[in-house]
């Protein structure tokens, strides 16, 4: 790759860390294993790079390869220890909230989602980050109405979980 290839590939990287860093917190409890997951995600992106097709978006682009490398690294990791914790998750907004109760709710969604299969977890962090139907079809590999059907069944299941919890 010349120059010019490799300093549009950090500025897209550096443009979007942020969707590493939250990927990496959706799939990982501790530091290193964060670590070597966002160093496995930049190192696909830097394979894949070359083939980008611009129709897309960059983060769309991004978002697709760091969720395949996550999945993939949290199946490989999963039997030999459990990677996500109740503790970390990743961030949904950052929250100034005086109100215990709402940041108690924030929590146990949270936890909810981290209790969801990866494809359901990666799909509800596209969705919290509100991503189109088309972006996270996109994203995903999977058609624009499966969005739809499975954000209206998963927001099912997290609203069941709330009831059974009580107020």
């Amino acid at each position: 790759m010349d120059t010019a290839t490799k300093q549009s590939f950090v500025k897209i990287v550096q443009q979007h860390k942020g969707i590493i860093y939250k990927i990496c917190n959706s799939y990982c409890r501790n530091r290193d294993d964060r670590e070597d997951l966002a160093q496995e995600i930049v190192f696909q992106l830097w394979k894949s790079f070359e083939g980008y097709n611009p129709e897309y978006k960059h983060s769309t682009w991004l978002y697709r390869i760091a969720l395949n490398v996550a999945i993939s690294f949290y199946r490989k990791q999963k039997n030999a220890r459990r990677l996500v914790s109740d503790e970390h998750l990743f961030e949904l907004k950052e929250y100034e909230d005086e109100n215990a109760e709402h940041s108690e709710n924030v929590g146990r969604l949270q936890q909810f989602i981290n209790e969801l299969p990866e494809l359901d977890r990666a799909l509800m962090i596209l969705y919290l980050e509100e991503k189109s139907h088309r972006e996270i079809a996109d994203i995903l590999g999977i058609s624009e109405s499966n969005v739809g059907t499975k954000v209206g069944r998963i927001k099912q299941k997290l609203k069941q979980r709330f009831s059974a919890i009580g107020p």
